[in-house]
């Protein structure tokens, strides 16, 4: 509808690119903190990050493992693989609903979203655009945040370029060009 509203038209050659939070907005990936109940490893890592219990217990829930943590900081491998800070659990720009404090999760299958993405797409209006769900993550020893794609499709996420001959004539060997990296 917005790209109707625009007066825009998909071309070939163009990727689509989805915030994430349109993703797990669309998904109803919302959690109310208010209804978690957090056991006693959630409440003892808790009180050592200097979170609340109820947020490190959705942290936990939604990750394979705990790497690091501190006062303020709790490193995680989400469930879907991503190394990140809180599962990445967000807050920012979530209403609350019935006075109750949510937060938004990562979406459920970021790849499986992009293929219907671009399946809705193509019946839609006829092209075949990649999908690709960003979100922004921060890395260590940088001082910005950085974008990350989460999922994608139609998309080769990282092509190999063996053979063919840099700006300078040397044949590339080892060259990889991430176009969308996990």
């Amino acid at each position: 509808a917005g790209l109707e509203r625009a007066g825009a038209e998909l071309q070939d050659g163009d990727v689509l690119v989805v915030a994430q939070k349109i993703v797990s907005k669309s998904e109803g990936r919302f959690a109310d903190l208010d209804t978690v109940t957090p056991p006693t490893p959630a409440v003892d890592l808790a009180e050592k990050t200097d979170k609340g219990p109820r947020l490190v217990e959705l942290i936990l829930s939604e990750s394979k493992e705990v790497l690091r943590y501190r006062p303020g900081v709790l490193i995680v491998v989400h469930r879907l693989g991503f190394v990140l800070a809180n599962a990445g659990i967000d807050s920012s720009n979530v209403a609350p609903q019935n006075d109750g404090h949510r937060v938004l999760l990562l979406p459920v299958d970021p790849d499986a979203a992009c293929a219907n993405f671009r399946a809705a797409l193509q019946a839609r209006f006829g092209q075949n655009v990649p999908i690709v769900i960003s979100d922004t993550v921060v890395r260590a020893w940088r001082v910005r945040p950085v974008g990350i794609s989460l999922g994608s499709a139609g998309l080769e996420r990282v092509p190999h370029l063996h053979g063919p001959s840099d700006a300078s004539g040397r044949t590339l060997s080892r060259t990889v060009h991430r176009l969308a990296e996990h």
